[in-house]
């Protein structure tokens, strides 16, 4: 049996804790249940958010600026950090990581498309975990697009991948905001092209992402280009990924 490919995004919300900096523990967590995946015959790109939130805390900022300089200077300042935690849990268990910043240039131009297509693929066949993020530093419209969800239905169809799931600080896409409404209740599974998906995705999200419920459903559309389906759940659910990877029900299914 040939292996499968997943596409997972955490989020700023879930990565850093509010803002006081990159949750350590919890990003332990996923790291191991990635390294159970890939003994599973998964292979795994990991499309991160966080970087600007960790700088803004290394940098002493309580408050997320609007200048788009001070953004990318944030993403300069917190990308050294993400990256450093990441590759050094992974290695604890012998894993090499790669790190891989993109923009949306990247992947609308033809020549560079085929490129990172096959850098990533000789990077699965080495065992590695490619880590991608926007490059924040270079790019301007992309710091306010979707708080990495776009990008990583973008790498899926890339690298035709079997799951895109998004990991986020809800349980998943419910039938009305579960923040104002206490009756709202999650959807269990959904086709892509379902009209109610849209309406119940509401635009907003937290202080420290960019993206809310609204463009990870986007995301999913993006990913069912290439027969990929979505899975939105919380990171805080014990065990998401392995739970996944068996089989279980965890989230919202989006499938094509």
């Amino acid at each position: 049996m040939s292996k499968q490919r997943w596409v997972i995004k955490i989020g700023s919300a879930l990565l850093t804790n509010d803002g006081k900096g990159l949750d350590t523990v919890s990003i332990a967590s996923w790291v191991e249940q990635i390294v159970g995946l890939t003994k599973h015959d998964i292979d795994v790109i990991l499309v991160s958010s966080g970087a600007i939130a960790e700088g803004m805390k290394r940098l002493g900022w309580s408050e997320r600026p609007d200048d788009i300089h001070q953004l990318q200077a944030a993403a300069a300042v917190g990308q050294m950090g993400l990256i450093q935690t990441y590759e050094s849990l992974f290695a604890k268990h012998e894993i090499h990581t790669a790190q891989i910043l993109l923009t949306h240039e990247n992947l609308t131009n033809a020549d560079r498309y085929e490129n990172i297509s096959s850098t990533l693929d000789n990077l699965l066949e080495l065992g590695t975990v490619p880590i991608v993020n926007e490059n924040d530093t270079v790019a301007t419209d992309e710091i306010k697009f979707g708080d990495n969800d776009t990008l990583a239905a973008l790498v899926a169809n890339l690298v035709g991948a079997n799951q895109l799931i998004i990991l986020t600080d809800q349980g998943g896409v419910y039938d009305a905001d579960p923040r104002q409404d206490d009756n709202a209740k999650l959807i269990n599974k959904i086709h892509v092209d379902d009209e109610k998906l849209t309406q119940v995705a509401g635009r907003t999200g937290g202080s420290f992402g960019s993206g809310g419920m609204y463009t990870k459903v986007l995301a999913a559309k993006k990913a069912a280009e290439s027969n990929t389906t979505t899975t939105i759940a919380s990171g805080k659910a014990e065990n998401v990924l392995t739970r996944l990877q068996a089989g279980e029900r965890v989230g919202t299914l989006i499938h094509c």
